[in-house]
């Protein structure tokens, strides 16, 4: 089969697009034949060697933490899917992953595909809608009624994060940059601020002091306290990126992304329904990751960016 992998930690160019042997499905496991992976931030600091300590990959590594695709064949004791189901994943970190035309994926953390979009466009769900739906629900608590800050909501768990947080009857502030701004409002945001000043003393945004913050852009530590003085008290800041302060008066979280099949599930069921949307803002070959990698470097990666073998 064809395949992109590393043999090394290093740079984009360490990428090989390559013949691999097609890997078989182990007890407990699912052979998934590959209609779609998607490019996420952490894919370039496993490569990089950045995230060794936390995430040690052998070599060679296949990348690629999602997967949208149909079952080819199932492993001993895996029971409830068969070949032919069209399943999508979020992939163990460390385990090679679906920048290829076959992926072994434990049985475990399959979710049935949706259904009313294309199969390869799955593949832009699984790790952040989780990552969207753990960080507001789990951590934060949110509910009806509450007021919640999308601090980067432009990005793919942004608008995930917009979306579920409207659906949950939360009043929706996001910050984006002004190309995002329609898109955010049809996903139910009530206000989307181009800019906000963490620099300012003390912080002044519309809407402000809100229930909850989440926090999806790498921020200093001081902009990350500038954060947490938007949260109301008792309220909460989650964020994905710097580890936020621990703060009198508020609650603060740090959100590690979890694969479970049954939050994905809810996931797509909720895209089956068409109270949630998938935007894919590129879809590529596989053969072009290196290039998404060094544009995702430079900044020009224009969203979240779907891959097909």
């Amino acid at each position: 089969m064809k395949a992109v992998r590393y043999h090394a930690y290093g740079g984009s160019d360490v990428l090989t697009y390559e013949e691999a042997e097609r890997p078989v499905p182990g007890a407990g496991q699912v052979l998934v034949r590959v209609a779609g992976t998607s490019f996420n931030g952490v894919d370039a600091g496993i490569r990089a060697g950045a995230l060794r300590e936390v995430f040690p990959v052998d070599f060679p590594h296949v990348p690629g933490i999602d997967v949208a695709g149909t079952v080819a064949e199932v492993g001993a004791g895996v029971d409830g899917w068969q070949a032919g189901d069209a399943v999508v994943a979020f992939l163990p970190m460390t385990a090679d992953g679906a920048a290829a035309e076959y992926v072994v994926a434990p049985a475990e953390a399959l979710a049935a595909a949706p259904r009313t979009v294309d199969l390869a466009d799955a593949a832009a769900l699984p790790a952040v809608g989780l990552t969207a739906w753990q960080s507001l629900f789990e951590l934060a608590g949110l509910t009806a009624g509450q007021s919640v800050l999308v601090n980067g909501a432009g990005g793919a768990v942004g608008g995930y994060a917009v979306q579920l947080a409207h659906a949950a009857g939360a009043t929706v502030t996001a910050t984006a940059r002004p190309r995002h701004a329609d898109r955010l409002r049809g996903y139910g945001a009530d206000r989307v601020i181009g800019h906000l000043d963490l620099t300012a003393d003390p912080v002044a945004a519309e809407g402000a002091p809100y229930d909850v913050v989440l926090n999806l852009v790498a921020t200093t530590p001081e902009e990350t306290a500038a954060l947490a003085g938007l949260v109301t008290g008792g309220g909460v800041l989650v964020s994905t990126t710097t580890p936020p302060p621990e703060r009198s008066g508020i609650r603060t979280a740090r959100a590690f992304v979890q694969s479970r099949a049954g939050e994905l599930a809810e996931l797509v069921a909720r895209v089956d329904a068409g109270t949630l949307r998938i935007h894919v803002a590129a879809r590529r070959p596989l053969s072009d990751l290196a290039a998404v990698h060094d544009e995702a470097a430079a900044g020009r990666l224009p969203g979240k960016t779907v891959l097909a073998p």
